[in-house]
């Protein structure tokens, strides 16, 4: 009787040939949300298709998610001026506001979504002199035939129909009184700041042994069971403000177009001086705006 390695290699020559073939696709099982088929879809850019379901974490999915959410309309950007108040004469009472003043503002150009997979408005504010602009900013904007802009800023809307032509002016009655906005702009910075200011810590006691020490954060984890380690996002000191703000739903209480400014009700994040930008709420009924809001103006060279 042949050895027992002589009988495996006889039976490795003799081994039957398996012929695999692939399940017909008409035979496949249409693929249905969280179940994973034999053929699942390749994900494209949008992934859109007469036969091709929408995946859940594709682009397209994303894409028609936020379409609800996304204004219609561009937005403008702005400066702040200041704060000061108006009086309702009506009933009396002192409503306080912001002071916010457009300056040029322009459309540069757009983002389209079979291009860059979004819509969105690119838009200007202001005027830089072209020595202090970088030459691929400087070919930008001769590329569109608009002048240098002091700030540029892109606002997502929700499709085509809010893409506006290049070159146009936007004026502050680009909102009108009584719609509601939402405004973004960064808060003031207050440099590096300890527990009690930053998070609001109460602090060490000041007698029972306490020394040096009324000020700090005190332990910032536990030395078993948690694994001997310091939690991540644990409130430390650090760099507090300079970071974007989105205040929602502030009501225009006055619009000047001849001085460029927007009035809005309450405050607004940021010193004097900073740029802010404003925008349609996306939380509230978009009103009947003018159709004056737009002033049609020849592109500058």
């Amino acid at each position: 009787m042949p050895s027992r390695l002589a009988r495996k290699n006889v039976q490795q020559l003799f081994a039957p040939v398996l012929i695999f073939q692939p399940v017909p696709i008409h035979h496949v099982p249409q693929r249905s949300f969280g179940i994973k088929s034999l053929y699942p879809p390749k994900t494209s850019r949008f992934n859109v298709g007469p036969d091709l379901p929408i995946l859940g974490a594709s682009p397209a999915a994303a894409f028609e998610r936020k379409v609800n959410v996304l204004p219609r309309r561009t937005g403008a950007i702005a400066i702040k001026k200041g704060m000061s108040a108006i009086f309702d004469p009506e009933t009396g009472k002192r409503t306080p506001c912001t002071i916010l003043q457009l300056d040029r503002v322009q459309v540069i150009s757009h983002k389209t979504r079979e291009k860059h997979g979004y819509f969105a408005v690119q838009v200007g504010f202001g005027w830089k002199n072209p020595s202090n602009v970088t030459r691929p900013m400087l070919g930008h904007f001769a590329a569109n035939e608009v002048s240098p802009k002091r700030y540029v800023h892109e606002f997502r809307v929700r499709d085509e129909v809010g893409l506006l032509p290049i070159g146009q002016m936007i004026n502050a009655d680009w909102f009108q009184e009584g719609q509601f906005v939402d405004v973004r702009s960064h808060s003031r910075g207050m440099g590096f700041t300890g527990v009690m200011k930053r998070w609001g810590f109460g602090g060490q006691d000041r007698s029972h042994g306490v020394s040096l020490t009324h000020r700090s954060l005190g332990s910032t984890g536990p030395s078993q069971g948690g694994g001997s380690r310091v939690y991540p996002g644990k409130k430390m000191p650090g760099n507090m403000g300079n970071e974007q703000v989105t205040t929602q739903n502030l009501k225009v209480l006055k619009v000047d177009p001849e001085k460029g400014l927007v009035v809005v009700k309450g405050s607004v994040s940021g010193p004097k001086g900073r740029c802010v930008k404003i925008q349609d709420a996306i939380k509230k009924p978009l009103q009947q705006i003018p159709s004056h809001s737009v002033d049609p103006v020849e592109p500058t060279k």
